[in-house]
C-alpha cells in the first residue's frame, strides 16, 4: 500500500507536524466549530442529489479540528487513578481498531473518483491515524502493558472492510456516548482526561454522521442491479459483526502475559465506570440522551444513523411495559455546549 501521506488530502502524515495554536481563543473557536455546523445551500437535501453529496463534504472538512485531539498535555494521574485507566481491558483492541480503520478507510478512498467523496473518506482515514497517534501516546504516558501489534493489512475486499468498520463505529459509537457520560459523572476518569478525550468523542460522532449520509446517498446512485448484492452485502455484515462482539479477543504481550479484550465494552463494561446501581435503562436512555446531544449542532438535514438508537428505544419500550423505567441520570459535571 502506499504511504498514508499520498492518499490523505492536504493533510500530515502524524499529527506532530500539524501547525500549533497560536493561542487558547483559537484552540476554542475551533472546538466549537467542530460541533456546529450548517449549509448554506437552501432546501431539502434529498440522497443522491448534487446538493446532498457536496453539503455531507462540506460537513466534514469545514468541522475539522486542526488542534484537538492533536495538542494533549497528558496529565499525572493519582495512583487510583491511574492503577482504573491502566486496568481497563480495552486498549489494546483500541489501538488496533483505530490502526485497522485508518487502513480501511484509505483504501477505500484510493477507489473512488468523486472528488468529494474522495475528500471526505480520506480526511475520515487521517483523523482514524490520528486517534491511533494519541490512544498509542496515552498507552505510552501512563506505562500501558501492549500486546504487539499485528500487521495491518490492505483488505482483499476493501468494500466489505469500509462497511464493516463504518458500521461497526455506528454501534460502538452510539454506547460509547454513553459510557463516556457515565466515565465524567462517576469521576473514574479524572476531569483533565475527560477533557482530553472530549474531542476524540466529538470526531466520532462526525465519522458517524459521514458514514450514515455516504451510505445513503451510495444507495440512492448505485444502479439497480447493483443493489440486490449490496444489501445481501450489509446484511453479512451485520451477521459478522453479531458474531464478532459474542466473544473475547485473547493476545499475548512481550512479556508472554495473555490479554484478554472485550470487542463489547462499551456495552458491558458501564459497572466497572462507576459505583452507582446503572439499570439497563438507565445506560439505554443515556446513550440516546448523550446520542442526540453530540448531533444536536449540525444541520438536521443531514442523516444520522438509526440502527442503534433504535435498538436503545426499543429494549426501553420492552422494558417500560415490565415497569423497569430509567432513574434520572443527568445530575453530575457539565458537559460541552
Amino acid at each position: 500500500m502506499t504511504a498514508l501521506a499520498d492518499i490523505y488530502t492536504r493533510l500530515p502524515d502524524s499529527i506532530d507536524d500539524l501547525p500549533p495554536p497560536p493561542n487558547a481563543e483559537a484552540v476554542e473557536q475551533a472546538d466549537y466549530r467542530a460541533r456546529h455546523w450548517s449549509s448554506s445551500i437552501p432546501g431539502p437535501l434529498k440522497p443522491g442529489s448534487p446538493e446532498h453529496k457536496r453539503a455531507m463534504a462540506d460537513m466534514f472538512r469545514e468541522t475539522f479540528n486542526p488542534y484537538r485531539p492533536s495538542v494533549i498535555n497528558w496529565p499525572k494521574l493519582e495512583p487510583d487513578a491511574l492503577r482504573r485507566v491502566t486496568s481497563l481491558p480495552i486498549w489494546d483492541i483500541a489501538v488496533q481498531t483505530e490502526g485497522k480503520a485508518r487502513l480501511r478507510m484509505a483504501a477505500y478512498a484510493r477507489m473512488i473518483d468523486d472528488p468529494d467523496i474522495k475528500d471526505a473518506i480520506s480526511r475520515n482515514a487521517w483523523e482514524e491515524n490520528r486517534h491511533k497517534e494519541v490512544l498509542s501516546k496515552l498507552v505510552e504516558a501512563y506505562g500501558i502493558e501492549m500486546a504487539p501489534e499485528p500487521p495491518y493489512v490492505e483488505p482483499k475486499d476493501v468494500e466489505w472492510a469500509y462497511l464493516v468498520t463504518g458500521f461497526s463505529e455506528c454501534v460502538d459509537s452510539f454506547f460509547a456516548f454513553g459510557m463516556f457520560r457515565v466515565a465524567q459523572t462517576s469521576g473514574f476518569f479524572p476531569a483533565e482526561l475527560i477533557e482530553t478525550f472530549e474531542p476524540v468523542m466529538q470526531e466520532e460522532c462526525r465519522h458517524i454522521l459521514l458514514f450514515a449520509n455516504w451510505l445513503a446517498w451510495y444507495r440512492a446512485v448505485m444502479p439497480a442491479w447493483k443493489r440486490p448484492w449490496f444489501e445481501l452485502k450489509v446484511l453479512a455484515v451485520w451477521g459478522f459483526l453479531i458474531y464478532e462482539r459474542l466473544g473475547l479477543v485473547h493476545s499475548v504481550d512481550a512479556n508472554g502475559e495473555e490479554h484478554t479484550q472485550d470487542n463489547n465494552f462499551t456495552v458491558t463494561g458501564t459497572k466497572d465506570m462507576t459505583s452507582q446501581d446503572i439499570t439497563l435503562a438507565d445506560f439505554m436512555q443515556l446513550c440516546l440522551t448523550e446520542n442526540a446531544r453530540r448531533f444536536s449542532g449540525y444541520d438536521p438535514r443531514l442523516l444520522r444513523p438509526k440502527l442503534a438508537p433504535n435498538i436503545a428505544k426499543t429494549i426501553l419500550f420492552v422494558l417500560r411495559l415490565f415497569g423497569r423505567k430509567p432513574h434520572d441520570l443527568e445530575a453530575g459535571a457539565p458537559v460541552p455546549a
